[in-house]
């Protein structure tokens, strides 16, 4: 199975103040933190939901601004027009993922119970998840990943999610 990683980048930041994507984390973007931890466990890597000069980055599918739901449509689009099975996805606020995230959720569908934008997607529901954004209102990946009968795994221990400035500097 090819396996294209995602790092989901196309959110506000509110919470946060300023671009998550570019807050340091022992002297490394986060970006770079989740970049480095996908590219490691698949066959290629893009960036969805912005523009970063490191990296292949692809837009939010149907547009921006649909939350992670649209960053993983848009992985799946580019993982069809690139030849892969499959989109590993975590979003770029989750800089130490679990390792073997390609082990821990094959078979996919799959998501990580306390972490659901990370997920083993196979290429074959990009339809199906256009059909769901454009007909459900909360547009959640929880909602989309029991639509289509995703497997919930358990992470094997706690996922540390930057949302907040102190939640950064706790990690520190």
């Amino acid at each position: 199975m090819r396996l294209l990683g995602a790092v989901l980048a196309g959110g506000r930041s509110s919470r946060f103040g300023s671009d998550k994507a570019e807050a340091l984390l022992e002297g490394r973007r986060l970006i770079d933190h989740v970049a480095a931890a996908l590219d490691a466990e698949t066959d290629g890597l893009i960036v969805v939901g912005r523009e970063d000069a490191a990296y292949a980055c692809v837009p939010d599918r149907p547009v921006p601004g649909l939350g992670p739901l649209g960053g993983v449509a848009g992985a799946l689009a580019a993982a069809g027009e690139r030849g892969f099975d499959a989109v590993l996805t975590c979003p770029v606020d989750v800089p130490k993922p679990p390792t073997d995230l390609r082990g821990l959720l094959a078979p996919g569908p799959a998501f990580l119970v306390n972490q659901p934008t990370i997920g083993l997607w196979p290429q074959g529901l990009l339809t199906g998840l256009l059909a769901f954004i454009e007909h459900d209102a909360k547009r959640s990946v929880r909602g989309f990943a029991q639509h289509v009968g995703a497997r919930p795994v358990d992470a094997p221990g706690p996922i540390a999610n930057i949302n907040r400035p102190d939640d950064l500097h706790n990690l520190s």
